[in-house]
């Protein structure tokens, strides 16, 4: 079997129609559920962020699973299949691997080296096993992933490649000069917590934390006071009062509806003199669009930071890291034939363990009275003759696997040795290959 993917990004596909695909916990359980009644479908996980929802599937064949998975992607959306299929991408197999790879890595990240992604990988394997629809195959792919993503934040400074989602989109709102300024951060999430952290070293004269969760507001407040600036925090029913006096709102809540709304921006700021910067970084969005057409406020999205984000300089750093992802790509995939073949190397061994022991059964039964040491120096030598002539057909079948298709030689060896099928599948589930 192989593996599939089949996603929408910010790479592929505009904010709305993301938006439309976004999910939230209950969206991905019942997305894992009819991705897995596919009928070629035999594992299943999905990796959902807010630039991105991704269907990983371990399938038995390419054609008709790739079609099921696009259609509910569509139906998600709400859109007909030919409006969206565009911007779905597709990868299989190596492809399929290799992509995993660099999403784990921060390579295909709207902000290129963000950790965030790890945790995100993370999820999207806790939640598959949760649910039954990952098993070994996708387990071993998903491990593997989280490995390379931490080895190329540990070996390189990929961190540091490309600045932050958050300080991007301060230099689009505000030009980074917050020295003076009085802020409000709308959420107490993760991407919340990183707004905070950044905003909170820019010297604001006023920082607050919003959030319908109270004691998150709380404890992301505290955590950012340590910084030596007295962060406050509230409800959301503070939001109002603490726009009216506010130089720059930045929301990232994750929320499923609008927060910020035009009414309520119009109606805290009725006079529309002093400037207003407002940052959204949610997908779906915490801020009604509209809210840019009224006057002195200035609104930033995902969809003004996409092109610039996506226009970053290509440094050493992130070359260094497609290296490492190129590398282990092709570990994994080597690693992967190998493996393939080994079910019919141990059914082969097997078969030669099984014919001396017949052998050396029929030469007791017909010569009982054969001394003990002789029958050991026989059994010696019967087995040697077994091993070398199994040796040599094992090591190049393993190292054919490595250049060349994997299955055909392993299919040629066990037809030339007459090898008993059900020996093969037999040893394929003990190690978890199917």
């Amino acid at each position: 079997m192989s593996v599939l993917v089949v996603g929408m990004s910010h790479k592929s596909a505009p904010v709305a129609m993301l938006e439309r695909l976004a999910l939230d916990t209950d969206g991905i359980t019942k997305l894992l559920t009819d991705v897995a009644a596919i009928e070629p479908v035999g594992e299943v996980a999905v990796i959902s962020t807010c630039n991105r929802v991704e269907v990983y599937a371990e399938v038995e064949r390419f054609h008709g699973s790739v079609e099921d998975v696009s259609r509910l992607l569509a139906e998600r959306a709400d859109l007909p299949l030919p409006e969206v299929v565009d911007h779905f991408y597709v990868h299989y197999d190596q492809s399929a691997v290799s992509h995993l790879f660099h999403v784990a890595s921060g390579l295909d990240s709207m902000a290129v080296g963000e950790s965030q992604i790890l945790g995100q990988v993370r999820d999207a394997l806790r939640g598959g096993q949760e649910h039954g629809s990952v098993g070994s195959a996708l387990n071993l792919l998903f491990q593997q992933a989280l490995r390379v993503g931490k080895r190329a934040h540990a070996e390189t400074d990929i961190d540091a490649a490309a600045p932050s989602l958050v300080g991007i989109a301060l230099d689009e709102a505000v030009a980074g000069q917050l020295a003076g300024a009085r802020v409000v951060v709308v959420g107490a999430g993760s991407m919340a917590a990183l707004a905070t952290a950044t905003l909170s070293r820019l010297a604001p004269a006023d920082l607050v934390v919003l959030n319908r969760n109270v004691d998150n507001a709380r404890d992301l407040a505290v955590r950012n006071s340590e910084n030596g600036l007295d962060v406050r925090w509230a409800g959301l029913e503070a939001l109002a009062a603490e726009v009216s006096a506010a130089d720059l709102v930045l929301a990232c809540t994750g929320a499923a509806g609008i927060v910020v709304t035009r009414s309520l921006i119009a109606a805290a700021r009725p006079d529309g003199a002093a400037p207003l910067a407002i940052i959204d970084l949610a997908l779906p969005h915490d801020v009604e669009p509209e809210v840019a057409e009224l006057p002195g406020v200035t609104l930033v999205n995902l969809a003004h930071l996409a092109d610039r984000v996506r226009s970053g300089a290509v440094g050493a750093e992130i070359e260094a890291v497609r290296e490492i992802v190129l590398d282990e790509v092709a570990a994994f995939m080597g690693a992967r034939r190998r493996a393939s073949v080994t079910p019919t190397v141990v059914a082969l061994r097997t078969m030669a363990t099984t014919l001396v022991d017949t052998e050396m059964a029929r030469l007791d039964a017909r010569l009982p009275d054969l001394d003990p040491t002789v029958r050991d120096e026989l059994l010696l030598t019967v087995r040697r003759v077994a091993d070398k002539l199994v040796h040599q057909p094992t090591i190049r079948v393993r190292e054919l696997a490595d250049a060349q298709d994997p299955g055909s030689y392993a299919a040629a060896l066990a037809e030339l040795f007459a090898l008993d099928p059900e020996a093969v599948a037999a040893v394929t589930r003990v190690e978890g290959l199917e």
